[in-house]
């Protein structure tokens, strides 16, 4: 039998989270390897933040002030980061998990085996195995994120926005994770429509996480 790749420190700690195991709320610091040249960013859970970069373990506790809980995710420490590594600081997203559900989605969906739309051409850009669908009025995406995590996405056409469509895409996504894995899902706050619907769907908020990647803000 082919011996099982290791899994990441982060993928243990995302792990954890997904089955309800936090780190300790002791307002500390985790610092881990990145699991991807790629990938550099701040996970910031209640009472503890996790910090995912090569870069000196030494300098990153240097740059956080003692007993500042936000000091992970706050600005300056962000810039110093970005600086110190060369990539970008993308925005800092509401992180959501949700558990498999079996069956077939309740939404009828055709799956895509190339698209051109800008919500899949945005995960292609970000996540490995990426897989689409398309609904009436909608797709959504699921593909391997940061640590190897199923991450999903969900884009609504602008005419058919507050039907509930949104809600369904993501409650579908449920249904599309392989392997029994948590589906996870990185929302903006201030995308109040999209934060709604992965809460209907029953996706649950455990974290805050601001991304580092290489290439342009926003793309």
């Amino acid at each position: 039998m082919d011996a099982q790749p290791e899994r990441s420190a982060l993928a243990e700690i995302l792990d954890g989270v997904a089955a309800g195991r936090f780190p300790p709320g002791d307002g500390g610091v985790t610092i881990v390897p990145p699991p991807s040249a790629r990938d550099a960013g701040v996970i910031g859970l209640t009472a503890h933040s996790v910090i995912f970069t090569d870069a000196d373990p030494a300098w990153v506790m240097a740059q956080l002030p003692p007993g500042d809980l936000s000091a992970p995710l706050g600005p300056p420490f962000l810039q110093a980061l970005s600086s110190r590594t060369g990539l970008n600081v993308h925005t800092i997203d509401m992180v959501c998990v949700a558990s498999p559900l079996p069956g077939e989605p309740g939404i009828a969906l055709a799956p895509e085996a190339a698209s051109d739309h800008p919500r899949v051409a945005r995960a292609l850009r970000y996540r490995d195995d990426v897989r689409s669908w398309r609904a009436d009025g909608g797709v959504v995406t699921i593909g391997r994120g940061i640590a190897g995590r199923w991450e999903t996405s969900v884009e609504v056409n602008p005419g058919d926005r507050g039907k509930g469509l949104g809600r369904a895409l993501a409650l579908a996504a449920r249904h599309l994770v392989p392997g029994g894995s948590p589906g996870w899902a990185q929302i903006s706050p201030a995308n109040a429509a999209s934060v709604r619907a992965f809460l209907a769907a029953g996706f649950t908020p455990v974290a805050a996480e601001a991304l580092l990647k290489d290439g342009e803000l926003g793309a």
